[in-house]
């Protein structure tokens, strides 16, 4: 599997995660710091999501200290679905019920033993296809001022009062 990985700072976990991925066969394109680049967490983030949104490769990594930040620039990308994992269950939830595509990992919270449950978690849990209808809802979602993409309304009605 070709996998774009990034983070905002090279650390022991993003390098035993690099290893791990490695080690199980995937092909690693790295962003940020890991690939001698400067790059926040906004940029990594962002140009990770889009290398996986436009189907340069199928998954993405991402890191940063909470995870909190580069997940919310990732999930900006229409296609993403980024999910911060801290532990197995919510990285098999993160892929079977939300088709998560992109995983973000905590540099401050995530051990290396943790790190390689969650890998486990994510790579070994399929999607259950039962819960296209709802991951088809994401794309619907509109944010205020967004006119490109179709919205689900807020329940508010646009009738001016």
């Amino acid at each position: 599997m070709h996998i774009a990985v990034g983070s905002d700072e090279k650390t022991h976990l993003t390098e035993a995660v690099i290893a791990d991925l490695t080690r199980r066969g995937h092909t690693l394109e790295l962003y940020g710091p890991l690939a001698g680049q400067e790059g926040d967490w906004v940029d990594v983030g962002a140009e990770v999501a889009r290398r996986v949104a436009s189907g340069a490769f199928q998954e993405g990594v991402l890191f940063c200290w909470t995870g909190t930040g580069i997940s919310m620039a990732a999930n900006k990308v229409p296609g993403i679905r980024a999910a911060l994992c801290a532990d197995a269950e919510t990285a098999r939830g993160a892929r079977r019920w939300n088709h998560a595509n992109v995983l973000v990992l905590s540099l401050r919270l995530t051990s290396e033993a943790q790190a390689q449950e969650i890998l486990e978690a994510w790579f070994s849990s399929p999607w259950d296809p039962k819960e296209a209808a709802t991951v088809a809802k994401l794309t619907l979602i509109k944010t205020p001022g967004d006119s490109e993409s179709p919205g689900v309304s807020a329940g508010r009605s646009s009738a001016r009062r």
